[in-house]
């Protein structure tokens, strides 16, 4: 095979976080690392010079559309979902028949990955994932259209499936439970459930920093527990919001001797 350490660096050029791989699986450590320096790729390759390319899904997401044997068509399901949800962007197809559509990932909304999104269909988008790319041993870019952002549209609807589908039938929510709720019961259930609807994400934020202060959380662990909230929202807060909510209820505790 040759050895695709050019490709490599290009697209360590172009901001891309680069893995080398060999029979899919990577070669590195990388999860929560910096992505690769030049430097580092010239030497990983020089080590492994048949190694393929992938692509860690920090700065964009894939919607990786595949057939499977005796099962799901992911062509038939991507051809039932409205058009204007996927711009014309960079694709690829895949070894096994499939294609896959790379888009931004958007700061005003946090995208959350979803394995089974549609029968056939996955959103590959976490920041330790990685997908093999062009021109690696069977894949091959059927364009050369930049990665543009993905609509607003299409974000809102992954996210919304996967809190549905990540809710369980195997529990009634008419059991009788034997014990009282209290405020407590609420905290919990905000962190699992969101934090609500458009419009009462701010109010539910603070509250749930409140809440979690009155109770002596450690701000750091604090901020995990809100993150999560946010992150099993059906439209979760944009980072940045979050963030500033966070640090000025912190900071007001701190002032009325909390913390």
């Amino acid at each position: 095979m040759k050895n695709l350490v050019n490709v490599a660096l290009a697209y360590q050029a172009k901001g891309m976080s680069v893995l080398p791989l060999l029979n899919k699986k990577p070669l590195i450590k990388f999860a929560d690392r910096p992505a690769l320096t030049a430097d580092e790729i010239k030497k990983l390759w020089k080590k492994y010079p048949t190694a393929s390319i992938a692509l860690k899904t920090d700065k964009f997401f894939v919607v990786d559309i595949d057939r499977h044997e005796n099962g799901a068509d992911g062509f038939n399901s991507f051809d039932q979902l409205p058009k204007e949800w996927f711009p014309e962007t960079l694709s690829q197809t895949t070894k096994h028949g499939g294609k896959q559509l790379f888009y931004l990932k958007r700061d005003e909304m946090t995208l959350h990955q979803m394995i089974g999104w549609q029968p056939g269909i996955d959103i590959k988008e976490h920041p330790n994932n990685y997908v093999v790319v062009a021109p690696s041993d069977g894949y091959s870019w059927e364009n050369k259209n930049p990665i543009v952002k993905a609509p607003l549209d299409l974000i809102r609807t992954i996210n919304q499936s996967r809190a549905t589908k990540g809710h369980t039938n195997r529990v009634s929510e008419d059991l009788n439970l034997t014990r009282e709720r209290n405020s407590t019961t609420d905290v919990l259930e905000t962190i699992a459930s969101g934090l609500g609807d458009q419009g009462q994400r701010n109010k539910a934020l603070a509250a749930l920093c409140g809440a979690l202060f009155f109770r002596s959380v450690k701000p750091r662990l604090a901020y995990k527990l809100v993150n999560i909230a946010n992150e099993n929202s059906n439209d979760p807060l944009p980072q940045k919001e979050l963030d500033r909510t966070f640090e000025s209820i912190l900071n007001r505790e701190m002032q009325n001797g909390g913390g």
